[in-house]
């Protein structure tokens, strides 16, 4: 009895020491959502930063309550059929909408692991941290948008924590349809998001972009010339995107199930992060100073945010060229949908959410199906274990490859399109009925959403 006890601690300490680095990386994602409320802060007048600050501190409490409640069963309850791995046995309760005659892996809900029951290891603990940097960043990403009454926000973090985000995380990450749509439909290596750039970003510019519609919060047209939105604290929004910069690598770094993969190309996750936050900062930066003869501190870290998201879902699967383009490309895009979304459209989107992390977003899922070049992620969602397209180690591939291996295009963009969609589609419909019905009660009883 002693000596089993005494081998059960010796295998309960080797578990958890094989995870304090990805705990590590975690602990340092936090540094992303307080970046972008640093960001937010700075662009904030000087009556309103210490609110927006807050809403960073707020964020984590919140998405901590709901993703304990119910969002960690309804991601990762089934994540055991997916990883055969001692420390997730007992998360094996996944619901499916289509049956099994069909083919494994559609599964759309995880049923086990509310309020943790079950998840009680090791690597389940260090699943449920890893995710909480990414739930606390998809809440903070309306929350800093919507100008809405308190409870309206608080509501809105609590629905993207506890169902919108979990459910579409386990379509993606937790072993439901979207990653299987390699092994189900032969759609390339299935849906890939490596660090969350349409799970985490485009899900969060989705939930904002409902609240906006839902509660009218439109600008003031205004005659004459745009103008560069104020930056009121110039100094927290470069401190903010630099915290971004270092964040961001443990918030792509935290995952242990990636972790635990072979093959991960850590430095080239590093260098392409980097790459992208500079190819996005300063495009954006070079713009202000054509547009307004300086340069300005806001839409410089921006344009960092912007092209850290744009990199988040292809940073291990693309080469170093890829990753500064695509943070290139969404840098000098941003700009111009800012105006195309304050100027054309009259919405009011005080941090940017729909230009920064909606379109962020979009084009980071779409750099998956064109610039991997299939070095790395052989056997990605279980596909290619031993090869693909009919050579050996190739990984998840787009149009343009390295040499010797095969374009696997268009049919991973195709996976991507399909999740991209997916993930759109689910949080803006669910969101936006139970924000305009806020909205409506609100009108009812004869007060309107004001700034919080």
């Amino acid at each position: 009895m002693i000596e089993s006890s005494l081998l059960g601690s010796v295998g309960l300490a080797l578990a958890e020491a094989k995870l304090i680095w990805p705990l590590l990386a975690s602990a340092l994602a936090f540094l992303v959502p307080i970046g972008l409320a640093l960001i937010a802060s700075g662009g904030s007048p000087e009556e309103r930063a210490v609110s927006t600050a807050l809403l960073a501190p707020a964020a984590i409490g919140l998405a901590a309550l709901g993703y304990f409640a119910c969002g960690f069963a309804l991601q990762f309850g089934g994540v055991g059929l997916a990883y055969d791995l001692p420390g997730l046995r007992e998360l094996v309760w996944e619901w499916s909408p289509v049956d099994v005659a069909w083919g494994r892996g559609w599964g759309a809900l995880g049923l086990k692991g509310f309020f943790l029951e079950g998840a009680d290891s090791p690597l389940a603990r260090a699943l449920f941290f890893s995710q909480l940097p990414l739930v606390t960043t998809a809440v903070l990403i309306p929350l800093l948008t919507l100008r809405a009454k308190p409870f309206a926000r608080v509501l809105a973090a609590l629905l993207v924590s506890a169902v919108i985000y979990p459910v579409a995380g386990n379509w993606a990450w937790g072993g439901g349809w979207l990653a299987n749509l390699g092994r189900n439909l032969g759609l390339g290596h299935g849906f890939v998001d490596f660090a969350g750039a349409g799970l985490v970003n485009l899900l969060g510019g989705a939930v904002a972009l409902a609240g906006i519609l839902a509660f009218g919060l439109r600008r003031r047209r205004q005659a004459g010339p745009a103008r560069m939105p104020p930056v009121h604290l110039p100094l927290l929004t470069v401190l903010g995107s630099l915290l971004l910069v270092v964040g961001w690598l443990g918030l792509a770094l935290g995952n242990p199930l990636h972790a635990l993969q072979e093959g991960l190309p850590l430095t080239l996750i590093a260098l392409n992060l980097v790459l992208a936050a500079g190819g996005g900062g300063l495009p954006a930066m070079l713009y202000s100073w054509f547009v307004s003869g300086r340069a300005d501190a806001l839409m410089a870290a921006r344009g960092v945010a912007a092209g850290l998201v744009a990199v988040s879902a292809a940073c291990p699967f693309i080469p170093p060229w890829a990753a500064l383009a695509v943070g290139a490309f969404a840098g000098l895009l941003l700009p111009l949908s800012i105006y195309f979304v304050e100027r054309v459209l009259w919405l009011d989107d005080p941090a940017a959410a729909l230009s920064v992390h909606g379109l962020g977003g979009l084009l980071g899922l779409l750099a998956v199906g064109i610039f991997a070049d299939g070095r790395y992620g052989a056997g990605w969602n279980g596909v290619g274990v031993g090869e693909y397209l009919g050579v050996a180690g190739q990984g998840v591939s787009g149009y343009f490859v390295a040499q010797g291996f095969i374009p696997d295009w268009p049919i991973q963009l195709r996976a991507q399109l399909l999740g991209l969609a997916a993930i759109f589609v689910f949080a803006f419909v669910l969101a936006w009925p139970i924000f305009k019905l806020m909205d409506l009660l609100a009108r009812a009883g004869g007060s309107r959403s004001t700034d919080a």
